[in-house]
């Protein structure tokens, strides 16, 4: 199990660790009527299918079974009602409420949408982190997402010292924040390595001032590491390339808070339906 504690935004934190609650009609996936499998946000876990979701009009997005049984009910702190937790992490997901008649089963799942991540595929079990910085995030992305085993990807901002950055601030260098993807995969579809080695070769790791025309500290090359198994093998293809004459300018982080770029950014190559103008396959292992 992945330990993502260092990704999560300040507003994550509270409620999968503090047991805070989003405020009605905020979560994104209030309203999301996507086919999918509902992660834990912490640690990766399926926990809802999509098919268990349903509108309660209560604000909170809301499903009638647990689905993986990867879902643990608490007695509360308040001593009313039913909390909820992730049984792998512990995570905070909201509360459960029987008897309300609104489905047949008789059960709602009241889960807050920071704690979960959706994906599109209904037959996720669980999921593993990689971020990754390599110039524009819209061209790292194209390439990862259509990777097999290749979950989810996010474009965002990571490394930085300002609260909940806009792309105007990143882009003004102030800021200190790379331009990066955050990308969940299937373990027993693809592995970091896989990943990783594709990264070295959709970008140029010896760039050290941008990516192609871009330029700037935001667009630097550089891998954001969970845990130390990332970190050991991305240090490996360093050297692997180090030794083939490459002069790799590609720094190894430590994962520190992801905040999600603004929705245009997302799948940005998809929806203009272009390809990336700095990022080409370049086979270099």
């Amino acid at each position: 199990m992945q330990d993502k504690s260092s990704t999560l935004t300040p507003e994550v934190f509270a409620i999968v660790r503090n047991k805070n609650t989003e405020v009605p009609g905020t979560g994104q996936y209030c309203a999301t009527k996507q086919s999918g499998t509902y992660l834990c946000r912490c640690c990766g876990i399926a926990l809802f299918s999509s098919k268990s979701k349903f509108d309660s009009k209560t604000g909170w997005p809301s499903f009638d079974t647990s689905d993986f049984q990867n879902v643990t009910q608490v007695p509360d702190a308040d001593g009313r009602r039913m909390e909820i937790i992730c049984t792998r992490c512990q995570a905070h997901l909201g509360h459960v409420f029987k008897g309300e008649n609104l489905t047949e089963k008789n059960h709602r799942y009241c889960v807050n949408s920071l704690a979960l991540d959706l994906v599109l595929d209904e037959t996720a079990q669980d999921s593993r982190e990689a971020i990754f910085a390599g110039g524009c995030f819209w061209g790292i992305e194209y390439f990862l997402a259509k990777q097999p085993g290749v979950l989810k990807t996010e474009c965002g901002y990571i490394g930085g010292k300002t609260v909940n950055p806009t792309y105007k601030q990143v882009c003004e260098e102030d800021t200190g924040h790379y331009e990066a993807v955050r990308i969940l995969f299937n373990p027993n579809k693809t592995n970091f390595e896989t990943l990783a080695k594709l990264f070295f070769e959709i970008h140029d790791p010896t760039q050290a001032n941008g990516q192609g025309p871009d330029i700037g500290s935001q667009y630097l090359s550089a891998v954001f590491c969970l845990d130390n198994d990332q970190e050991k093998n991305t240090q490996k293809f360093i050297k692997t390339l180090e030794e083939k004459g490459l002069k790799v300018a590609t720094k190894v982080l430590k994962a520190s808070t992801f905040w999600s770029a603004e929705n245009y950014h997302q799948a940005y190559y998809e929806k203009k339906g272009t390809k990336p103008y700095c990022h080409i396959y370049n086979k270099r292992f």
